[in-house]
Order: structure tokens, then sequence, then C-alpha cells
């Protein structure tokens, strides 16, 4: 059974390009082995992250990342099943969302400025869905 899992954070100690690039690093180091597929938006110390693959693997993921102590506020924003994946492509994606036209941001939210806090789970997976149809992931799979 495939999964679909939102969730947004808050970066508990400042956000580098070097921690970026670990936690991408992690995470396509570990993801393939899990299955587990998905993409990372970043903004400054906030975090908006997908996670697809099976239930226990997204599940078992979620929970490490959610006890992590480098990230707070952590919530789940959006959870379903799926019959196919959407972000297949990705071991983990990254959009770096202070490079993204902050006229799609505000299609979908009162300021330009990412805030997953501040709408729906439904409003962050359409963002995220523009996202992949402007190109605006980068990453490799597998």
């Amino acid at each position: 059974m495939l999964v679909r899992l939102l969730y947004a954070s808050r970066a508990a100690e400042p956000v580098t390009p070097v921690v970026i690039d670990e936690i991408l690093a992690q995470a396509r180091a570990h993801n393939p082995a899990l299955g587990v597929t998905g993409i990372l938006c970043h903004c400054g110390d906030t975090f908006l992250q997908v996670l697809e693959g099976g239930r226990d693997a997204v599940n078992t993921l979620y929970t490490r990342i959610s006890c992590d102590p480098r990230h707070r506020n952590v919530a789940v924003l959006h959870f379903e099943e799926v019959a196919e994946r959407r972000f297949a492509g990705w071991t983990m994606g990254q959009v770096n969302m202070a490079k993204v036209n902050p006229s799609i941001v505000l299609k979908y939210s009162e300021m330009p400025q990412l805030d997953p806090f501040t709408v729906s789970g439904k409003v962050s997976m359409a963002l995220l869905e523009e996202l992949i149809a402007t190109a605006a992931i980068v990453g490799r799979a597998g």
C-alpha cells in the first residue's frame, strides 16, 4: 500500500547550504532502500516535505524525523493512501523557495513567502503540483 505524507517543520538551528546538503545526502543515501521518494522545500527556517512509499516505511521515517532535535514544530499537513506516486522521480528532490518566483507562492497564500503553517494541506499539495509543472524541483532519481 502506497501512501503520501506531507509535513512541515521549522529548523531548531540556523539553516545553511551545508545543512541542506547534509539533509539531502542523508535522504538520498537511505530512501532508496526504504522505497521512499519525495521532495523537500525550504526557505529560511521553514521546511515543507512530502514523502511517498509504503505505509510502514513512510510512517517509520516520519516518526524518526519528528523526533529529530534539528526539527521543531513538526506538523502533519496531509496524509493519504495513493494508487500511484506523484513524486517518484526523486529519491529526495529539492526546492529552494527563495529562488522560486514569488507569484507562484502568492497564488496559494496570503503572502509571497512559504509558510505551510498558515494554509491547508490541500493548498500545500497544490503548490507542490505547481512546482512540478514549472520544473522548480531539482535533484535526481535513485
